[in-house]
């Protein structure tokens, strides 16, 4: 995927002074509200402005792709967090496309996330990266700050505000006149399926998602695994118990709303020997939603990327359908 992305960016026709050039506008924000939409989750109606620059042309892709910027919905603590960035990856010449927002892995480096929304778009469904809470020009340069850290409630705020802001996203992309407003979900990889699975629930306009390596049931699923080692010894130092630890991550946990995902298109995709997220965190969470589609790779999590081409294809079909 990396390689396909470089690629494309080689063979981009370079921009001249118009790439300077800096379009604004206004969307206008309409929450459907309901009354089974989570209180965290909820936001009033409103209108933002965004600002939006073509950044590469890929005549040989037939995309453009552009970024994007507004203001999250969220003030932290910290200014350079508050303003959501994302880049768009437009199918040239293209009317009616269904579109989705795409969330990257833990790592941040928008590698995965950037190849998934280049292929999406070649094949005609526009795709717009959301970098999240505390990633890339989100991320504070004076001190280390993440999306997850140790501190449980830095890390929950950080997955709400991250998930308000796709709500603002999914608000942008209906706007879009390429869009056909009635065909928008998201698409999330390893962390960005936990936060793609909780954009789903929460933001009514979603109406599909394709959630990748990830999974329900969080402390259950890490609580005696390796990779929660250090969050688990933080919480016992502090006197800290598993069942306490559940009730503080059960807002940000995706089975938590499996109720709200039932009635999604959901594509479900596993690892069935991944060494980062348990499978059976994955097999939790298909149960609790209703058991819709899902598809075991004979992998790692890492082990997964060879699968690339009929994974990308099986999310392509999934958002076209």
């Amino acid at each position: 995927m990396r390689t396909l992305f470089t690629l494309c960016l080689l063979l981009a026709v370079p921009l001249g002074t118009h790439a300077q050039v800096i379009v604004k506008g206004t969307t206008t924000f309409e929450p459907s509200e309901v009354a089974t939409t989570p209180e965290r989750f909820r936001l009033k109606p409103t209108t933002f402005p965004f600002e939006m620059q073509l950044k590469y042309d890929l005549p040989y892709a037939n995309v453009d792709v552009f970024d994007v910027r507004f203001a999250s919905p969220v003030v932290s603590a910290y200014p350079v967090n508050n303003t959501v960035y994302c880049e768009y990856y437009a199918p040239k010449n293209r009317k009616n496309l269904p579109a989705v927002i795409v969330l990257d892995i833990l790592d941040g480096r928008q590698v995965v996330s950037r190849g998934e929304a280049l292929w999406l778009a070649q094949h005609d469904v526009a795709a717009l990266v959301v970098y999240m809470a505390y990633y890339g020009p989100r991320r504070p340069t004076t001190e280390k700050v993440r999306m997850m850290m140790p501190d449980i409630e830095h890390t929950v705020n950080a997955i709400t505000q991250t998930v308000l802001d796709c709500r603002y996203a999914t608000a942008w992309l209906a706007n879009r006149p390429e869009v056909d407003a009635k065909k928008l979900g998201v698409v999330g990889t390893s962390m960005g399926s936990f936060v793609g699975g909780l954009a789903a629930a929460a933001e009514p306009q979603l109406k599909s998602a394709c959630l990748l390596l990830g999974g329900g049931g969080l402390v259950d699923a890490f609580y005696e695994h390796p990779k929660g080692a250090d969050l688990r010894r933080v919480n016992e130092l502090l006197g800290g118990s598993k069942d306490r630890l559940k009730k503080l991550i059960d807002p940000i946990d995706p089975i938590t709303y499996a109720t709200l995902l039932k009635p999604k298109h959901l594509l479900l995709i596993a690892a069935s020997r991944d060494d980062v997220v348990p499978p059976a965190a994955m097999t939790k969470l298909w149960e609790a939603t209703g058991k819709p589609k899902i598809v075991w790779l004979d992998a790692t999590h890492v082990g997964a990327a060879a699968y690339v081409f009929p994974t990308m294809q099986a999310v392509i079909d999934h958002m076209k359908q």
